[in-house]
């Protein structure tokens, strides 16, 4: 499959982990979270945040444990709050689906790397590497994406440089993490892009 090389393209299946809320308003339309749970081959489940209008919801009925098909791109938000990660990561709906069917989060991404990547090794030995990914919006926007990268793959992405051009398949993945903040420890979710594959003239990289 050939990846466009300014694509932003996620599909994820999976079902509601909770009811939809009111996340923001913009230009007048209100748009409301949906916290998509999907699983993993390993068993292991994703909890991913989708933002969709409410017009896009008329005519769903969804409660938790519903299934939901979405199809959108992935967007990032700078929280300046002070509470929670400073980096939120959504999917943002273009179309939503009730249907059964296998969980997917398949994600097709091309953009410019615009940190030197970090390559490193794991306790148990194995080889990581971490990137930002820069990826350009309509109208001037980016959105910088925080991706990963194992084995061959990570090896191939540490000797990458800024301003790079990269096209890659993956999918976006939640990670528990502890944080201390004034002597008590905090319970946090971090989203990244894990890379499944990485495109170079058109031919995937396994």
């Amino acid at each position: 499959m050939q990846i466009d090389r300014s694509e932003n393209r996620i599909v994820l299946r999976g079902r509601l982990a909770a009811s939809p809320a009111p996340s923001h308003s913009n230009h007048g339309v209100s748009y409301l979270l949906l916290p998509l749970t999907v699983r993993r081959l390993s068993g292991v489940e994703d909890r991913l945040n989708v933002v969709a209008s409410e017009d896009q919801l008329e005519g769903l009925s969804l409660s938790p444990g519903d299934p939901l098909t979405v199809r959108g791109e992935v967007r990032t938000f700078n929280n300046r709050s002070g509470v929670g990660s400073r980096l939120i990561i959504s999917v943002f709906a273009r179309d939503l689906y009730q249907e059964e069917g296998e969980d997917e989060n398949r994600l097709e991404l091309s953009g410019t790397l615009c940190k030197p990547p970090s390559l490193r090794a794991t306790p148990l030995g194995r080889t990581i590497c971490d990137m930002i990914l820069a990826v350009n919006r309509r109208y001037g926007r980016a959105d910088y994406l925080p991706c990963i990268a194992w084995g061959s793959l990570a090896h191939r992405c540490g000797g990458m440089s800024v301003g790079d051009s990269i096209a890659l398949e993956g999918r976006l993945q939640s990670r528990l993490y502890t944080k201390e903040l004034d002597g008590q420890l905090q319970e946090r979710t971090a989203f990244e892009v894990s890379i499944m594959s990485l495109a170079d003239d058109g031919a995937y990289i396994e």
